[in-house]
Formats: structure tokens, C-alpha cells, sequence
């Protein structure tokens, strides 16, 4: 995990603790992370328009959740992470799951298939199999 998001995650633990404490009983301890200051659990709504906000302030392009999601288990995926990880990851018991919802080929993959695809119009001296000056 990255150090700031471990921090971040840290600090954010503690200000719950804090909280539970202010609440005590009436404090709901639902287990889940993204949670109000009176532990229940933040509703989709809730996220997007809190996770948009933040994308405005830091003057970054509105991207939906599932697509934020998708391209965090692409890169995780681009990086090597095993596929059973990304799905254990994700809340799925099923790896084709996650590969289908969530990993989609992103620059490594495609440049692979950009070369190839360039060798059809160009000289095709990086692809092998490949004659050049052939004629038909």
C-alpha cells in the first residue's frame, strides 16, 4: 500500500475512534471504511457526489467510479498483481469476474498490437515473420 494512502487511512481510523467515542452506543459499527461521523455506511450518491468535489478541487477530469475502479484493477493488473488477488481485491469469488468488469487493456497491451498493426502500412522490420519488398 502506498505510504499516503496508508496515512490517510491511519488518520482517518482515529478519527473514527473518536467519534465512536463522542457517540458511544449510538455510534453504529457497521465494519465499513467510508462511513459518516455516526458509522453508518455512505451511500453511493453520498460517494460520488463527495468523490467529484474532490476531483473538482484538485482541478482533475470528472471521471464515474466504476471507470476510477476499472483503471485501478488495470494497473494492478498491467503490474503483475496475480488475478486471484484482483478479484479477492474486488469482492469476487469468481477471477473471469473481475477480468470482465474490471481489466481492460490499457497502454502496455496496446502498444504490443499498435506495432503489429503498423508493420500492415509500414516496413515491417519489427515484426517478425514479416518479408518486406515482396511482390504479389
Amino acid at each position: 500500500m502506498p505510504v499516503p494512502v496508508r496515512d490517510e487511512l491511519r488518520s482517518f481510523k482515529s478519527l473514527q475512534a473518536k467519534e465512536k467515542l463522542v457517540l458511544g452506543p449510538g455510534y453504529l459499527d457497521s465494519g465499513y471504511v467510508l462511513v459518516d461521523e455516526m458509522g453508518a455506511a455512505r451511500n453511493i450518491k453520498q460517494l460520488r457526489r463527495r468523490a467529484y468535489g474532490i476531483m473538482a478541487l484538485l482541478g482533475l477530469r470528472q471521471v464515474r467510479l466504476h471507470d476510477a475502479r476499472a483503471s485501478c484493477f488495470t494497473y494492478l493488473a498491467d503490474m503483475g498483481v496475480p488475478d486471484h488477488v484482483l478479484a479477492r481485491w474486488a469482492g469476487d469469488t469468481n477471477v473471469r469476474t473481475t477480468k470482465r468488469r474490471y481489466v481492460t487493456p490499457g497502454v502496455k497491451g496496446l502498444r504490443g498490437a499498435a506495432t503489429v498493426w503498423g508493420g500492415l502500412h509500414g516496413s515491417g522490420d519489427d515484426i517478425p515473420g514479416v518479408v518486406r519488398d515482396c511482390e504479389i
